[in-house]
């Protein structure tokens, strides 16, 4: 029998790989998260998440600074401070570890590099919630939702071009764009975290930013059996005035990137967290898989599915491999 469809006429040669290939990554769709731990002498390494090191702010500094050289889209700030309270209050410190590494950075790469800064009280609070705590223990949402706003004028003040709100507080958006509006910040724009599901992958995270949670936070970030209820999250924050939307986790949740993607009218980020990136270096390290591969790999997945950009710890090493070709 005569074959007329042999699809694999265009797989023979890298070079015709490339030419048909239907997703292609670029640097600037990148975004580094960055942690920078008040009081450091230098940098300190964080031992689940191999390569990834909680920053002094010179080395924060020269890792902006190598992310313009790279061509790298933008970095994500998160602050470690040294005292923490049940408020948290170190958040809205403008001399505060995360509103000084805004100002350090922006003095260091100005508008070459968008600098993003994450607007939640997790780092910051003693209970390592995401919000403030009720008279019964439960997170208070409302009055959580006005410290973000608070947060987030501060850190305007401080420089950051991008907002980050990653509590999953109901009505979280509104009133921080409101704030913004009044306080002359109308052109800061803001990243919904709007569909972050409480996931047993981030637990590096917790150590990168030293947590001090007890617990979960199952009561306010979503299900991981719930695809269609990402849908309404995403909408509600978009009708809230959301200028991007982010799905996290990215790998373990392609199908409601590839939901949102298809969606939403605004650009779309993916976040490969902490808990994706460890457990390839650890099978890397061990020799159970190929390293470079399987991180361009499982880029290119995020991609794949339909973010526009990706938040990812192999932001800067990605880069220089993609600008060597």
């Amino acid at each position: 029998m005569e074959l007329h469809h042999r699809p694999r006429r265009l797989r023979t040669t890298p070079a015709l790989r490339r030419l048909v290939a239907e997703h292609r990554l670029a640097p600037a769709e990148l975004i580094l998260p960055a942690f920078i731990r008040e009081d450091l002498s230098e940098p300190a390494s964080i031992t689940s998440m191999p390569g990834v090191v909680q920053h002094t702010t010179d080395s924060l500094k020269r890792a902006a600074a190598e992310a313009v050289e790279l061509g790298v889209g933008g970095i994500m700030l998160f602050g470690v401070p040294a005292v923490r309270d049940a408020e948290g209050t170190a958040s809205l410190d403008p001399e505060g570890v995360l509103n000084k590494a805004i100002r350090d950075v922006r003095a260091e790469v100005g508008d070459e590099l968008v600098v993003m800064s994450d607007v939640c009280l997790d780092e910051f609070t003693d209970h390592g919630h995401c919000g403030v705590l009720d008279a019964d223990g439960r997170v208070d949402n409302d009055r959580t939702v006005e410290i973000y706003a608070r947060m987030a004028v501060a850190q305007a003040e401080a420089g950051a071009h991008v907002l980050g709100p990653s509590g999953m507080m109901d009505g979280q958006i509104a009133p921080m764009r409101s704030a913004l509006d009044a306080a002359g910040f109308q052109d800061v724009s803001i990243l919904a975290y709007a569909a972050k599901y409480a996931s047993a992958f981030y637990g590096p995270f917790r150590e990168a930013v030293d947590s001090q949670l007890q617990g979960d936070r199952r009561t306010y970030q979503m299900d991981a059996a719930n695809r269609r209820e990402a849908m309404l999250e995403v909408q509600l924050d978009l009708d809230e005035g959301a200028d991007m939307v982010m799905v996290k986790p990215a790998m373990s949740y392609l199908d409601i990137l590839a939901d949102v993607a298809a969606m939403s009218p605004v650009p779309v980020a993916a976040y490969q967290i902490s808990g994706e990136y460890a457990m390839i270096e650890a099978a890397a390290a061990n020799g159970w898989i190929n390293r470079d591969a399987a991180i361009m790999e499982s880029v290119l997945s995020i991609k794949r599915a339909g973010a526009d950009m990706i938040l990812t710890y192999w932001a800067s090493e990605l880069a220089g491999w993609l600008r060597q070709g």
